[in-house]
């Protein structure tokens, strides 16, 4: 086969040929090599459907800006690829949520990954926190950021028998 190749890419742009071996013949050209590397996913698959904004619970017009990524599978015999990924994410240990931005080169790495992880945007029910207010915030496993209040005891009475 590598001989089949090899004669393939020496031959002019147009040619084609023939090539019988036993029962099995082979047309050969310059596309031939594309045939064996060519993903064969058809693009409508790739293409953002509304029904997934509705299942996922996100908004096209106005998405959110940080997403909360942890991760819930293991890399154990996974290629190092996506291990090296994990790693520049910050998700090495298992079940502890990393904040990420919303933006295309984050969301590229996230794609490459999404089968090891879980991604859900990150909710701010109380409003986005001050600077010094941001030692008191806690980060729920469904993703939003709440406060926490400062609870003083409130006046005593005593009490009258």
């Amino acid at each position: 086969m590598a001989g089949i190749l090899r004669s393939v890419v020496q031959r002019p742009a147009g040619s084609l040929q023939t090539v019988t071996k036993g029962t099995e013949s082979l047309i050969c050209s310059d596309w031939i090599r594309h045939k064996f590397t060519r993903s064969r996913i058809p693009d409508k698959v790739f293409q953002p459907s509304p029904a997934d904004h509705e299942k996922y619970g996100g908004d096209p017009q106005n998405p959110h800006k940080l997403h909360v990524v942890t991760r819930i599978k293991s890399t154990k015999r996974r290629p190092y690829w996506e291990k090296n990924i994990i790693k520049m994410l910050g998700l090495e240990k298992a079940h502890t949520p990393q904040v990420h931005k919303n933006i295309p080169s984050v969301n590229a790495k996230l794609k490459v990954v999404k089968h090891l992880i879980r991604i859900q945007p990150l909710k701010l029910p109380q409003g986005l926190p001050a600077k010094e207010d941001m030692s008191e915030t806690c980060l729920r496993s469904t993703g939003e950021l709440v406060l926490r209040w400062d609870l003083t005891p409130g006046p005593q009475e005593g009490i009258k028998s």
